[in-house]
């Protein structure tokens, strides 16, 4: 499960747990611009950071996420990582 709590302005706190999973927290940053940029502003931030992180999750055990990052620095380690959570929020 990744739930997705804003605890400032553009910055958010995100848990993941589950049965198969160690949990973990991230702090996640996301600039009003890339928001824009992955969903043309019709979802919640919420939303597009949750779709990022089932992103990172087929990739990656979350303990190897960072527990620190910025989303647009995600692209430069995945190439297919904006087409990819675009497609997945119907852009």
């Amino acid at each position: 499960m990744i739930q997705v709590t804003m605890v400032a302005a553009n910055t958010y706190q995100v848990a993941v747990d589950g049965q198969e999973r160690e949990p973990s927290l991230h702090l996640v940053s996301l600039s009003q611009e890339y928001y824009r940029h992955l969903s043309g502003g019709t979802v919640t931030h919420e939303w597009v950071i949750v779709q990022a992180f089932q992103f990172l999750l087929e990739r990656m055990p979350n303990t190897d996420i960072r527990e620190a990052l910025d989303l647009a620095d995600v692209a430069e380690h995945f190439e297919d990582f904006e087409s990819e959570v675009a497609r997945r929020l119907g852009r």
